[in-house]
């Protein structure tokens, strides 16, 4: 706001963007985003992990073997699933908050809590097999 000759005026900034006026739910998009990335990370980590720790260890029969893989096989994937949909979503909720009509995102975060069981049981299957 300008003050002169006692009157006062609106002046908008030359440099005002859209974006700016929704600065903090914009950051916590980034933040979500970011999480999405770490979590990603994590699940990759817990496939290469299991597989590592399976070869080399010197029990394991043909079965852990294979259970071991596809452990490795299915949380890379997963984990490449996760990068592709926080991006999408990232830039999704980004168009939303723009244009204010944000809707969280149910559907995916149902999807991810599936995801996360079912590596989570393979995980289960692979050290009950162990002898």
């Amino acid at each position: 706001m300008v003050v002169s000759n006692g009157r006062t005026r609106e002046v908008e900034s030359m440099n005002e963007t859209k974006e700016s006026k929704y600065i903090q739910q914009h950051l916590a998009n980034e933040r979500t985003f970011l999480a999405w990335i770490r979590t990603a990370i994590a699940i990759i980590g817990i496939g290469f992990l299991t597989t590592s720790l399976h070869y080399n260890s010197l029990e394991g029969g043909a079965v852990q073997d294979r259970i071991a893989v596809a452990i490795s096989a299915i949380s890379l994937i997963i984990g490449l699933v996760i990068i592709i949909g926080s991006t999408v979503n990232y830039y999704r909720t980004r168009k939303h908050i723009n244009t204010q009509t944000f809707v969280s995102a149910d559907a995916f975060i149902k999807m991810m809590a599936i995801v996360a069981t079912v590596v989570l049981i393979f995980v289960t299957v692979y050290f009950f097999t162990l002898n």
